[in-house]
């Protein structure tokens, strides 16, 4: 009887996920090809849409794709227009579809210890938006942001450099509304530049620009932009900075090794999920690991004002990293004589780099800010501390040592 038992167990287990039969279709651990599990996996439809779970929208549903338009190229935003939610869950054309824009609310798990959003959020939700763009232009193919053109010829994006500046950091429960649009950069890159607003006062709170170039998703080699791609592009383009000529960073940022780092982080290893759909670490992971190597009262007494990061290759899921960074007082230029050095003022320095080979992933340079006035008392004052201690702690054990000589008489 035992024995029956566990061969029933395996036959059904070999029925529901083992099945030599590559045409039917699985959402989760359910095998839809069974007309028996087939009626629990239908979803309720407005309108003359089938029931049927495979046929939803005429899109892939949970891993299942189903034959009609791809996931990227078309939604169905009907329903989302009516409930009122469209801006906030897929965004917007504006100013005749050269502009796309979309709102967010900045969610509890989105924030630092000071109870505002993070660097990542903030790039998590400009990644967002700008998948949105091309998620609802009408030229999108079956890849992640990538366009029809692109797919046929296995092309994807890969940012080379962003820059970011930040003039207020949102706090929980804040709504923001962010514009995309996209340019030319040279004759092989694209650039595409964001703006952030708090939605209530429409103050510019952060600008962003980046350079973009396409690389063949197979060879994972650099590749010219096609006609064919360009073409798709080119109604869209927007002669715009999101970041005015005299503010971009166009310096080369200085190459960081074992003798000029002040700190060096170690044995930092992607996960599973730093993974994207293009197969590599998303770049957006890469600032959490920069930040590894500063140190933590940095992190806490100061707030970074700008950003600007150079890619130079791809991180995978094998590869084990270290994180390099050297902090110095920053230098601005006076108007009027000679430069000044403002003291509640950081430059760091950062590299992200392989740890065998030290083959470079990440270039970095940001700018830090202090906003807590005693943690700038603090750092200011650390240097005279440090000097007059020595000469504070002998001046009272010699004013001991004579109070004794006195006592003694």
């Amino acid at each position: 009887m035992a024995a029956l038992t566990q061969n029933a167990a395996l036959r059904f287990k070999q029925n529901r996920f083992c099945s030599p039969d590559l045409n039917r279709r699985k959402i989760g651990f359910v095998n839809i090809g069974d007309s028996r599990m087939m009626n629990r996996s239908r979803l309720k439809v407005s309108g003359n849409a089938k029931s049927n779970v495979e046929t939803v929208n005429g899109k892939e549903v949970n891993g299942v794709y189903v034959d009609g338009t791809p996931f990227l190229e078309q939604r169905n935003t009907d329903s989302l227009k009516n409930g009122g939610n469209y801006e906030y869950l897929v965004g917007r054309f504006a100013e005749g579809r050269f502009v796309f824009r979309q709102s967010f609310v900045i969610r509890s798990y989105e924030i630092g210890p000071d109870k505002t959003a993070t660097m990542d959020t903030i790039m998590n939700l400009l990644q967002e938006t700008a998948l949105n763009h091309v998620a609802n232009s009408g030229v999108a193919g079956d890849g992640f942001g990538a366009t029809r053109e692109m797919s046929i010829r296995k092309l994807i994006w890969v940012v080379t450099r962003i820059q970011v500046q930040i003039d207020k950091y949102s706090s929980w429960g804040d709504v923001v509304e962010i514009d995309t649009w996209v340019d030319a950069a040279g004759k092989n890159g694209m650039r595409r530049d964001w703006v952030i607003r708090d939605y209530n006062t429409q103050n510019i709170i952060t600008r962003v620009t980046s350079t973009w170039v396409t690389m063949n998703r197979e060879t994972r080699r650099l590749s010219k932009i096609p006609d064919e791609v360009r073409n798709e592009l080119m109604p869209f383009y927007l002669n715009r900075a999101a970041i005015a000529t005299e503010n971009t960073d166009r310096e080369n940022i200085a190459k960081l090794t074992d003798d000029t780092a002040g700190r060096i982080r170690t044995g930092l290893a992607p996960r599973w999920s730093d993974m994207d759909v293009n197969q590599h670490v998303n770049n957006v992971k890469y600032i959490g690991w920069l930040l590894e190597s500063v140190p933590l009262n940095v992190l806490q007494d100061y707030d970074m004002t700008n950003m600007t990061l150079e890619y130079r290759r791809e991180c995978h899921l094998c590869d084990v990293l270290q994180s390099l960074t050297t902090i110095n007082p920053k230098t601005e230029a006076d108007h009027q004589q000679n430069s000044t050095t403002k003291d509640d003022h950081l430059e760091c320095t950062h590299l992200l780099r392989m740890e065998g080979d030290h083959a470079e992933i990440v270039r970095a340079r940001s700018g830090l800010k202090c906003e807590n006035a005693l943690a700038h008392f603090k750092m200011t004052n650390s240097k005279f501390l440090s000097d007059n201690l020595g000469l504070a702690i002998l001046g009272a054990h010699a004013y001991i040592g004579k109070a004794r000589i006195v006592l003694g008489r």
